[in-house]
């Protein structure tokens, strides 16, 4: 159960990280913050949007999903779930992969790095990781 609640808590730093892309994508903030690498090259890219929608509203479709799927699941009906712990697999991993397409973009299309990118990439890897960890206690 603990790491549904660090899978949920991760979700969270994602959601606040995906809000901010978003936010930058409508206007409704300045430029970005942005130390390391070209955050205004890859966010103002054409590759920038998915099925007409930012990639970053995507995002926070996406962390917002996971961490009600992390919340629910700590819940003490699902505490002991193998399904609820697959759910979570699966649920992560379309979005691992997503990220990982993302990140290929980045490296390979645009030829330029966005830092909060790359943390959401770190953070969607991170709770795969977790969610697989999980998964295993039930084997």
């Amino acid at each position: 159960m603990r790491k549904r609640m660090i899978v949920g808590a991760l979700a969270l730093a994602g959601l606040f990280v995906a809000l901010y892309l978003l936010l930058y994508k409508l206007g409704m903030i300045g430029a970005l913050n942005c130390s390391v690498g070209s955050c205004e090259t890859v966010n103002t890219s054409k590759w920038a949007t998915f099925l007409g929608l930012p990639v970053a509203a995507w995002g926070v479709a996406f962390y917002a999903g996971l961490l009600a799927l992390g919340l629910v699941s700590v819940q003490e009906r699902y505490a002991g779930s193998k399904g609820m712990s697959q759910a979570l697999v699966l649920y992560s991993g379309s979005g691992l992969i997503f990220s990982t397409w993302l990140t290929y973009l980045e490296l390979f299309v645009i030829h330029a790095v966005c830092q909060w990118c790359v943390v959401s990439a770190v953070i969607v890897l991170a709770i795969f990781a977790t969610t697989v960890l999980d998964y295993r206690e039930f084997d």
